[in-house]
């Protein structure tokens, strides 16, 4: 399905991809720290709203 030579660039991609985007994480986590606190209940609200409908399709259906 893919040469050799696109298997070999889409690893190295990847690589290259997930290194960059780790240390951009890492240099922006000072600002992550201070300008998004308190966004962890935003995700545990999303999450339970998410898994009360899934609860409320399967009690029904």
């Amino acid at each position: 399905m893919f040469s050799t030579g696109q298997l070999i660039f889409g690893i190295l991609f990847f690589i290259a991809f997930v290194i960059v985007i780790a240390f951009q994480y890492r240099k922006d986590l000072p600002l992550h720290k201070k300008y998004y606190k308190g966004t962890v209940w935003i995700l545990i609200a999303f999450i339970g709203f998410i898994g009360l409908i899934a609860a409320v399709k399967f009690i029904f259906m």
